[in-house]
């Protein structure tokens, strides 16, 4: 009898990390075949600061992508303000975000990332509803086929004053099937001051949380992000790598609890350089688990 697939998680980094430039290569194009060369099968193109890549070259990451067997995502650009209480900012947004699925559609990318927005100067509930509005209104201009496919990605946040909590995120992707959690672990730690995620059964809380409220379909198939990162009163400070051992999460309670499910979940490393190296300290950690 055939043996019966079963789904592996996908581990990659956020962005090109120094021993991608260490070792010789210069363009994002050469990304996807360096990945699948030192056993990294994932990888999120950043575009936070903006998207300033031409179609042509967001089509080349995408056909080598595909060549390698690289699942992309795309993370849209920070000044996305789902929340935004000037309405002409706000609704630029929506701009915006299409202009992040035209380019996951170059990339071959099946999911972007969005910052769900402040809650600082109202309330969080005049924030989420602000917020909800945006992406009501983003999903209306959505009507055509091209986008079919495309998951837009609500991820969670690390600092206090930021939507972002894993209950706003779920409330906000109740709005629509093409609306689904982010979850960064590390942002996630950081906005509670630490200790969050010591075990596998505190790492598994979040998966049945979002299995309760949105599916286990859902849940099993997650975009997550992780990374150390320091942190303060007021949340996220900076992101750290594996060696810095003094703020966490530590990755292996998450392993542990993926690999426990069976969940095929990937997940995009966002250490501070080391991103690369990290992802793949996570991946053979969760292969030992197997």
């Amino acid at each position: 009898m055939a043996d019966i697939y079963t789904p592996r998680a996908s581990f990659g980094p956020g962005g090109n990390s120094e021993s991608f430039y260490a070792a010789g290569k210069k363009s994002t194009t050469q990304a996807p075949a360096w990945l699948r060369e030192i056993g990294l099968d994932a990888y999120e193109y950043q575009a936070g600061n903006g998207l300033t890549a031409s179609a042509r070259s967001l089509a080349l990451v995408g056909e080598e992508a595909a060549k390698h067997n690289i699942k992309m995502s795309l993370h849209a650009p920070y000044y996305i303000s789902l929340s935004g209480v000037d309405p002409e900012k706000r609704l630029k947004s929506i701009t915006y975000i299409k202009s992040s699925l035209d380019a996951a559609r170059l990339l071959g990318a099946d999911t972007i990332v969005v910052h769900c927005g402040s809650a600082a100067k109202i309330s969080r509930e005049e924030a989420m509803a602000l917020a909800a509005d945006t992406l009501t209104r983003t999903l209306e201009e959505l009507d055509g086929e091209e986008y079919r496919g495309i998951i837009i990605g609500i991820e969670t946040m690390g600092k206090r004053n930021q939507l972002g909590t894993l209950e706003e995120v779920i409330r906000l992707c109740k709005i629509s099937p093409r609306l689904r959690p982010v979850v960064d672990f590390g942002h996630l730690n950081a906005r509670e001051q630490g200790h969050v995620f010591e075990t596998a059964d505190d790492c598994g809380r979040v998966f049945d949380e979002i299995a309760r409220e949105l599916g286990e379909e859902v849940a099993a198939s997650l975009h997550c992000h992780f990374s150390r990162i320091e942190w303060t009163s007021a949340g996220e400070k900076k992101h750290l790598t594996f060696s810095d051992t003094e703020y966490g999460p530590d990755h292996l309670p998450l392993m542990r609890a993926i690999a426990e499910r069976g969940y095929a979940p990937r997940i995009i490393c966002e250490s501070a350089g080391t991103m690369a190296e990290d992802a793949l300290t996570m991946k053979r950690a969760y292969e030992s688990l197997l």
